[in-house]
Formats: C-alpha cells, sequence, structure tokens
C-alpha cells in the first residue's frame, strides 16, 4: 500500500513536469492538506513548515478563523469588480490606513503588482501633482521587487535580469546600507529611494535602524518620496506591524503583500494623502484587486493578530530562534551567525563549505521545510503560530541535516 501511495506522488510530479512551463524548480512533494505549522504529503508524511509559503503563510494552515471567514465569504460574493463599492474593501482600506502612517490605500493582487502601482504613482506624482520632470529611483544592490517588468527593473540582481533586456530605465542600483552611496545617487530627476527595510532574497539582510531614518531624512532634503517594499516585511512578520517602526520614521508610499491575507492572494499600495493625489481615474487599475474574498481573508488575518497577540510572540519566538542559530552557527563550521529580524530570519553560510541546496534537500527528507535567499543564506519564515517547542525541533533538524547525522 505504500508503495503505491508514493508511485502516485511521483506520478502526479511527472503530469506536472509534462504540463507546466519550465519557471520553476519545486522539489518532488505533493502537499495535499496543512495543519497549524506543519504541512503534509501524499503518503502523509509531516513536515515541519519554516517556509510558509515564502513568508505566507502566517497564520500557518488551516488556521480555524480563516477558514471559517473565508468559506462564508465565498458563500456571499467572490467578486465585483472596482466599478462598484464593496464593504470588506473599505473595511480593510480603513483598518490599514489606522495602523500605518497611511491615509489611502490602493489594491491588487500580489508584491509585484503593488510595487508597480507604487512606482506608478511616485512617478507621475512629481510630473502632475508637483509639476516636476523627476522621474528615476534609486534602489538598492541585492533587492528584490518582484516579477513584472518595472519590478524586476528596480530589482538589483542581474540574473533577475538575463534575457528581459532591454529594462525599464530609471533605476539606479547602489550598495545596501550606504547612506553616502544613496546621496551621491540622487540627482536634478530622482523622484524616490524604493528600497526593502530588510532585504529578504538578497539574503535577510537587516540594517542598523539609523539607515531607514537616513533615507529619511535625505529624501526630505532633497524633496523626494521614500518608497518602502514591505511585501516581505509587512504585516507582523518582524515583531511590528510594519517593519518602518524599528526605525522611528513613516514612509510616503508602502507596499504590503504575502503575509496579508494568509494564502489569498492580495497587494496593497499605502500612501499619503498627499502624494494619493497623483492618481486619478484611469491612471491605474486591477480588476480583481481588492475583492470582497482576498479582503475579508485579510481583514480576518489581521483580527486573528491582534486577538491573539502575535506581535508580540513573534518578537519572543523570533528571539528565541536567533538564540538558536547563533548557538547552531557557533558549532558547525561553515556558518557565518545569524541573520534577519523576528521570524525573517537567516543563517548565513559559507557557499565554500556548505551546498545549501544539499541542505534544503536534506531538511526536507528529514522533515523540515527551509528556503535559501540571497548568495550565502538559509532563510527560515515560520508561521507566527510556531511554538519554541518547533522552533527547537526545527533547529535540531537542521543541525541533522548540516552535519550528516541522523536518518531520514
Amino acid at each position: 500500500m505504500i508503495v503505491q501511495i508514493q508511485e502516485a506522488q511521483a506520478d502526479v510530479v511527472a503530469r506536472a513536469r509534462r504540463v507546466m512551463t519550465p519557471n520553476y524548480k519545486p522539489q518532488p512533494v505533493v502537499f495535499v492538506q496543512g495543519e497549524g505549522p506543519y504541512l503534509y504529503d501524499r503518503d502523509q508524511k509531516r513536515y515541519l513548515d519554516f517556509a510558509g509559503g515564502i513568508a505566507v503563510c502566517c497564520l500557518g494552515h488551516g488556521h480555524p478563523v480563516l477558514a471559517g471567514a473565508i468559506a462564508d465569504q465565498a458563500g456571499k460574493l467572490l467578486h465585483v469588480s472596482n466599478l462598484y463599492f464593496n464593504q470588506n474593501q473599505i473595511d480593510l482600506a480603513e483598518k490599514l490606513v489606522e495602523l500605518s502612517f497611511a491615509d489611502r490605500v490602493f489594491f491588487c493582487n500580489s508584491g509585484a503588482e503593488a510595487n508597480e502601482a507604487a512606482l506608478k504613482l511616485a512617478r507621475r506624482y512629481m510630473r502632475l501633482v508637483r509639476k516636476e520632470n523627476r522621474w528615476k529611483f534609486v534602489c538598492a544592490q541585492h533587492s528584490f521587487h518582484g516579477r513584472t517588468w518595472a519590478a524586476i527593473s528596480a530589482t538589483g540582481q542581474p540574473h533577475y535580469h538575463e534575457g528581459f533586456e532591454p529594462l525599464v530605465p530609471g533605476f539606479t542600483h547602489v550598495p545596501y546600507a550606504d547612506l553616502a552611496a544613496v546621496e551621491a545617487a540622487i540627482d536634478d530627476e530622482t523622484c524616490a529611494v524604493f528600497v526593502e527595510p530588510v532585504q529578504g532574497e538578497g539574503g535577510v539582510i537587516a540594517p542598523e535602524p539609523a539607515y531607514l531614518a537616513g533615507l529619511r531624512a535625505l529624501c526630505d532634503r532633497h524633496g523626494i518620496l521614500l518608497i518602502l517594499d514591505e511585501v516581505q516585511t509587512g504585516v507582523g512578520r518582524t515583531g511590528t506591524w510594519f517593519a518602518y517602526e524599528h526605525s522611528g520614521i513613516t514612509p510616503d508610499i508602502l507596499t504590503l503583500a504575502k503575509g496579508l491575507a494568509g494564502g489569498v492572494p492580495i497587494g496593497a499600495m499605502l500612501c499619503t494623502e498627499a502624494v494619493s493625489q497623483g492618481f486619478a481615474p484611469g491612471a491605474h487599475a486591477s480588476t480583481f484587486g481588492g475583492n470582497p474574498l482576498a479582503c475579508r481573508a485579510a481583514l480576518t488575518v489581521l483580527k486573528v493578530i491582534e486577538q491573539e497577540g502575535l506581535l508580540s510572540h513573534v518578537q519572543r519566538v523570533g528571539e528565541h530562534l536567533r538564540a538558536a542559530l547563533t548557538d547552531l552557527s557557533a558549532r558547525v563550521p561553515g556558518l557565518t551567525g545569524a541573520r534577519g529580524r523576528g521570524l525573517l530570519a537567516g543563517l548565513g553560510v559559507d557557499p565554500k563549505i556548505i551546498d545549501r541546496a544539499a541542505v534544503i534537500e536534506r531538511c526536507r527528507q528529514l522533515g523540515l521545510l527551509i528556503t535559501q535567499a540571497g548568495p550565502d543564506a538559509l532563510r527560515m519564515t515560520p508561521p507566527y503560530i510556531v511554538s519554541r517547542h518547533q522552533v527547537d525541533e526545527a533547529v535540531a533538524i537542521l543541525e541533522r541535516a548540516l552535519t550528516g547525522k541522523g536518518a531520514a
């Protein structure tokens, strides 16, 4: 019976490889169910999920309140388009305004779309509201902002550009966390600085709080906008609603996606009242953006985070995870220390000593899901509901994978 189930899983993988485009390289496992921080494959093997759908499944899998809200909304209303109002969209926009610096919200379906909206808004605001020919962006090396054309143009990793040139003009990339480099790149045509508060895909790099404060001061001095990509860091991932809060500043525009609806696709672009005037009817749109289902899911996620005190929990468990990774790094050759903030955690790896792909594969065989980021980091983005015990379990599995000890 076990052999038949395993063959069935292999058959599903083979079918996928026949019909899907080859732009992904998924591991050969098919998940069919989730519960809390765990996933189960077709063989009913259990995995501790510290990938979290790439920092998406903030409440874990099958959270009863979120699942109930989605089911209830699906039976009422899925979609009406932005030709009309819907109550959930208005409620969610009000809640995001309440929690953040922002006065206005635009909804879409992903982080890349949110970043496209932010870039378009910044240029249009400068040209049509401020009446200034400012259209350039200063971005960071090793950044990641999505896969649409402007988003990859903003992304400071050349391998994402290959085959798509020429890119959208107007993007300059400077070293991350280098204020002098940012200032040197600003000219009379610069409209905004566009960065992540913590670089996720670039290697889970958390700068000193003074970096964002310095960017805010630079932007104010030069009369330009500060745009923060919080697609991965927002909605509690670092232990506060938004990562900018760690620096005591506010941006002019901010983008969200990933964890906002706990797994239901949604993106959001938040901005100040003044900057929002760069948009007018017809200037930008999204057919599915802000649909009743996604907004109901997002409202539920925000409610659960508040009611279950998950922000403080993320801080405490995140500190425990960081300490455990720091300790592991001191014991295992080839590791270079813990990174990140909250439950956006990274473990530095010397790629000359440790094969990250092999470690990730070994972790999966042992029942742990993790990812890699940048040229030299392993990344862990577990759900906010994860316990200290489960963190200890994950780090123990990771150590086995790194050292080659223990059977799968």
